[in-house]
């Protein structure tokens, strides 16, 4: 089986300009491809991690992969998916952000001599003349089909400002650029990126008389329909600093049933004939594949040692196991107490379990809060320092999220 085909077999794979000619570049090992990254934040997360995958699955089999980092889209903001316009940041920001990129990517792919490339497109978006812009590829862009692309419908209703209205023209220029420079044949993306790479092959052909191509992965959504990613604590980083080892791995041990397989497929590299048995899995049994999965996915971000720490821990917690090593953890000094007591309510907002103390008081209520495995019912209990006799006490969020509070 080629690269082509296993990309197909795992899902990844949800549109294409043409097939036999990708299918082809792909696996003889010819695509120089690129996906892009706008550095919003200074950490890469769940979202990206799919393209990351991608990226490295196809450098492995002899392609190229260019990691675009969007210096200069970052400044303007991609409409997809979005309601409102983005918030504005400075170009400080995304320098920072950038540099971020760049050190997390590093973990993937190989950035070696002629192994693969990183760029920012603010080397060339920003020295732009905006007339000469206009004319060289403004005339290659129709305004009634550029509103015929669905990142622009769903904005056209609350408002879609002439900034971001630019941003297809943008994304074509780097496709566009990337091929003059180095030979760039192949672009990926997100479905919700279709029309704008449509508009970088288009603009290849156009000015250059020459065939470039795009294909679209499918967005990894777990049964909720929201996207991957996002908890009620938010985003899960890519960073340690900004989710651990752990909570990264107890994020990925606890998709739902109907996502573990579809995980496996398109995240991991534990080889198709293993997932075609895990696939075989039902009920109860299928935390095996859950445990495979978050084991794997951790190592390939945080390395392996992080990855067997949190496993232990992760079995220590479902066994009811005292071994709490592993767990996420805070430190509490005098200060957290009062004649010698803390109440629940305070511990959890401490420890960072809870966004407010009226979302703590909430799930006391709904009894979703035990401390060493006794549920708290009393919005005003409190705990004494005796009760972290052994030093520490075990925080347990509704059935999956475990937190140790240490008493220094």
């Amino acid at each position: 089986m080629g690269v082509f085909e296993e990309l197909q077999e795992r899902g990844l794979i949800a549109q294409m300009t043409d097939e036999a000619e990708i299918k082809e570049l792909i696996n003889s090992g010819k695509a120089v491809f690129y996906i892009g990254f706008d550095p919003t934040a200074d950490s890469l997360h769940v979202g990206h991690f799919m393209a990351l995958c991608l990226m490295k699955r196809l450098q492995m089999a002899g392609n190229k992969p260019i990691a675009l980092i969007g210096g200069g889209t970052g400044m303007i903001g991609d409409p997809s998916g979005k309601t409102d316009m983005r918030k504005m940041l400075t170009k400080e920001d995304i320098e920072h952000n950038c540099e971020c990129f760049k050190k997390q990517m590093s973990r993937f792919i190989d950035f070696g001599e002629d192994k693969a490339i990183m760029v920012n497109n603010a080397d060339w978006l920003l020295n732009l003349n905006y007339v000469e812009l206009l004319r060289e590829v403004g005339a290659c862009f129709s305004v009634n089909r550029m509103l015929t692309a669905e990142c622009y419908k769903q904005r056209m209703e609350k408002g879609l400002s002439f900034l971001e209205f630019n941003y297809m023209i943008m994304q074509s220029y780097d496709f566009f650029s990337l091929f003059k420079k180095y030979g760039c044949n192949l672009q990926f993306g997100g479905d919700d990126q279709w029309s704008n790479m449509l508009g970088g092959t288009e603009l290849i052909r156009r000015k250059l008389g020459k065939d470039a191509y795009a294909m679209t992965i499918n967005l990894l959504l777990n049964s909720e329909g929201k996207k991957m990613g996002k908890t009620e604590k938010g985003a899960v980083w890519l960073d340690a600093e900004k989710t651990s080892p752990f909570d990264f791995f107890q994020y990925w041990r606890n998709v739902s049933d109907n996502d573990v397989i579809k995980c496996l497929k398109m995240l991991t590299f534990v080889p198709m004939d293993e997932i075609r048995e895990l696939e075989k899995l039902e009920g109860s049994e299928l935390n095996k594949a859950k445990e495979i999965l978050a084991f794997e996915l951790t190592k390939l971000v945080h390395g392996e040692e992080e990855a067997r720490k949190a496993l232990e821990g992760a079995r220590a917690l479902f066994s009811s196991k005292a071994d709490t090593d592993n767990m996420p953890s805070t430190e509490l000094d005098e200060s957290a107490f009062t004649d010698g007591k803390i109440g629940v309510i305070d511990l959890l907002s401490l420890t960072g379990l809870v966004p407010s103390k009226g979302e703590a008081r909430r799930l006391i209520q709904q009894g979703g809060i035990a401390v060493d495995d006794v549920k708290i019912t009393d919005v005003k209990a409190e705990l004494a320092k005796e009760d972290f006799a052994k030093g520490y006490v075990v925080i347990k969020k509704g059935k999956k999220v475990f937190h140790k509070a240490i008493l220094k």
